[in-house]
């Protein structure tokens, strides 16, 4: 009999990865959305679902199911216009998937893997001294903050279930179909704008969608990732200047970057009211990986360099 897997967000730009990949392994597979998705498999079922809420009735869609991927979330936006974003991210983030949770170990399901966020450990590092999995959690924002709780709900549930739990923070996730600064990134590069980025000195992790969603499916009912927490990451991280090369040589055309000092650009960044961009740029984030790569025994298969192959490739047909 196939495994059966329940997969939430197999809408969005992981969530269609994971699911994707998760047919390819001859699973039995389980996509409720709110929407009937695009695109439709012999061996998966689209049941539709009003919403995701703290009042969501699962248990129709939980039956026989072994594991629940749950990659839905109210993500992180950059420019929020809730009058209380804290609220809304926890009714998503925190109260449905709780209800999920609930429901699933009710009905049986044997491992529950939770979609995080490297935003729990913080927003950025000294270079040279990497986040770890086990690090005292320090979110900044309403994101950062709910899926910090969510993830502490969802822990204290497996302790008085026993249903298995497995969280996974990555950090920058790109690959084909990647969306907003990536994208925007990759497509001034493509068009040969000259960008003053050329000495940046900081460090960051990122994880190609390829190496996330092998990770999450090495995961998959492997009693290493009983409780545990893991970080993702390409294994390899980068300088904002050598990523921009990177993708330059993935897009096939000269890189031009202009040395301009990175005190220089985040002033100016802040009189222009766009700090935030200019810390993202900037300022180093790192995961360290250790403990993904000894207790799983997982390395990521695909490297930078492939990542932004692929997802290169998809930005030159556009």
């Amino acid at each position: 009999m196939k495994q059966q897997i329940l997969l939430t967000g197999a809408s969005g730009f992981v969530g269609q990865a994971l699911a994707r990949a998760c047919l390819a392994q001859d699973v039995a597979l389980i996509c409720p959305s709110r929407l009937p998705l695009d695109w439709q498999d012999a061996d998966m079922r689209n049941p539709i679902v009003s919403d995701m809420s703290a009042d969501t009735d699962w248990s129709a869609h939980l039956q026989g199911v072994d594991v629940v991927i749950h990659s839905a979330a109210r993500v992180h936006v950059m420019q929020e216009t809730a009058s209380d974003p804290l609220a809304q991210f926890r009714a998503v983030n925190v109260h449905a998937s709780l209800q999920l949770a609930r429901q699933a170990a009710a009905a049986g399901v044997r491992q529950f893997i939770y979609l995080s966020s490297v935003k729990v450990n913080g927003e950025a590092t000294l270079p040279g001294h990497p986040y770890t999995a086990d690090d005292q959690p320090l979110p900044q924002d309403a994101y950062g903050i709910s899926k910090m709780e969510a993830e502490q709900a969802l822990l204290q549930l497996a302790q008085t279930t026993g249903m298995a739990v497995t969280i996974i923070r990555p950090p920058l996730v790109y690959g084909p179909g990647v969306k907003a600064n990536f994208l925007s990134m990759l497509r001034m590069v493509r068009r040969g704008l000259p960008l003053p980025l050329g000495s940046i000195r900081n460090q960051r992790s990122f994880v190609y969608l390829g190496n996330l969603v092998d990770l999450v499916l090495h995961c998959r009912l492997n009693e290493a990732a009983r409780n545990q927490v893991f970080l993702a990451s390409d294994g390899r991280d980068l300088s904002t200047t050598e990523l921009l090369r990177l993708c330059a040589q993935a897009l096939q055309v000269k890189s031009r970057l202009l040395p301009f000092p990175a005190a220089l650009l985040t002033l100016a960044a802040s009189m222009l009211g766009k700090r935030n961009v200019a810390d993202r740029l900037c300022q180093s984030l790192q995961v360290d990986i250790s403990k993904t790569r000894k207790l799983l025994a997982w390395s990521p298969p695909y490297t930078i360099e492939q990542g932004l192959q692929a997802t290169a490739a998809a930005i030159l047909v556009e």
